[in-house]
């Protein structure tokens, strides 16, 4: 038995059932589009050219099905198609870029440097911009003391990017977009104090980031995802 496409509600029917098949057969990632972490993720979704449903989500209602597969209860989280989950952004990126690297965004020649460099953002640099975020609620030193604990990092940046176009190199690696989401959260704390530092090379990294197709398309707004929505495809 055939279906008749040429009646238009045999053709929507087609079209649900195709729809419905390429959601079940992608890997769902749940996220929150102002994360640094969540965006990462994507930037290293959108770079390896692999197509997730995507379910953003609110921070103060979490989906009862991201809690089931990840009681943590942070984003981003990967669900694969087989069911495997896999809960770090870090490990979302390496996946991903593993699976595919048309940029070679995890080029060995610059691999181990790009992971040491994101091992010192995460465990060193966000331990800093936290408190400078946040200073309000860490009175132990001033903001512009948490800030300056902060550029030790900047700097490192700084001078990488005095030789490169990028941070290790003149292509993008997995270091760049590891590390460009937590520059930014800095930078957005007091965009005139971040600007004003003596950092012109990462400044102008940051805002060719900010520009960069990709980086917008990684922050495309969505809607807060409630269950039986139909499935979002990112990138669409």
């Amino acid at each position: 038995m055939t279906l008749d496409v040429s009646n238009s509600k045999a053709t929507d029917l087609v079209l649900t059932v195709k729809k419905n098949m390429t959601a079940y057969s992608l890997s769902c990632l749940y996220s929150f589009r102002r994360c640094p972490y969540a965006m990462r993720a994507r930037l290293g979704l959108l770079f390896a050219e692999l197509p997730v449903e995507l379910r953003e989500i609110t921070l103060k209602n979490k989906p009862a099905k991201m809690l089931a597969i990840s009681p943590k209860g942070t984003v981003p989280v990967l669900q694969l198609a087989d069911g495997v989950v896999i809960e770090e952004s870090r490990e979302i990126m390496e996946w991903a870029l593993e699976q595919q690297d048309p940029q070679e965004l995890m080029n060995p020649k610059t691999l181990h440097q790009g992971n040491t460099l994101i091992e010192q953002n995460d465990q060193e640099f966000k331990h800093w911009l936290d408190r400078y975020k946040y200073a309000d609620r860490h009175l132990e030193i001033t903001q512009t003391e948490y800030r300056k604990k902060g550029e030790a990092f900047l700097q490192i940046l700084e001078e990488l990017l005095t030789k490169n176009t990028y941070l290790l190199g003149d292509s993008v690696t997995i270091a760049d977009i590891g590390i460009m989401p937590f520059v930014r959260q800095f930078a957005h704390v007091d965009r005139d104090v971040f600007y004003s530092l003596p950092y012109p090379k990462l400044q102008i990294w940051l805002k060719n980031w900010l520009a960069h197709p990709l980086f917008i398309q990684a922050m495309t707004k969505f809607q807060p995802w409630q269950d039986g929505d139909e499935p979002v495809i990112f990138p669409s």
